[in-house]
């Protein structure tokens, strides 16, 4: 049974940072690209970052390029989502997802991803 759960959400003040951390288990961790995803309420899914199985390729929205970096760790089967100088717009439930797909490519399309945590919610105060 494949199980991926979020931690370290909170509230934080904007211009401050956090550290979001995704950890997977049933499956081979280190054949599958990871994502995050974002939903603020009354908004659609966005993609925010994803990273490629080897971890060689990483992608960010444009809404969070030069603040969030995305990292991960095939050896402790984990994905973590950090996030400096945070917005009040950067205020959703994010989510952490796997898809299995190898090589050097990720994916900011949520719908290219099969499995999905529950989410952990992230408040920013202005």
């Amino acid at each position: 049974q494949v199980q991926v759960m979020e931690s370290g959400g909170g509230l934080v003040q904007a211009g401050g940072s956090l550290r979001l951390s995704c950890t997977v288990s049933g499956l081979t961790f280190a054949d599958y690209a990871m994502g995050w995803f974002r939903q603020a309420p009354g908004k659609g899914r966005e993609g925010v970052s994803c990273i490629s199985a080897s971890g060689q390729v990483t992608y960010l929205a444009d809404s969070v390029k030069g603040r969030f970096t995305i990292y991960r760790n095939n050896a402790k089967n984990t994905v973590h989502l950090q996030m400096n100088s945070v917005k009040p717009e950067d205020t959703a439930m994010y989510y952490c997802a796997a898809t299995p797909l190898t090589g050097a490519s990720c994916s900011l399309d949520g719908d290219d991803f099969e499995y999905w945590g529950k989410g952990t919610q992230v408040t920013v105060s202005s």
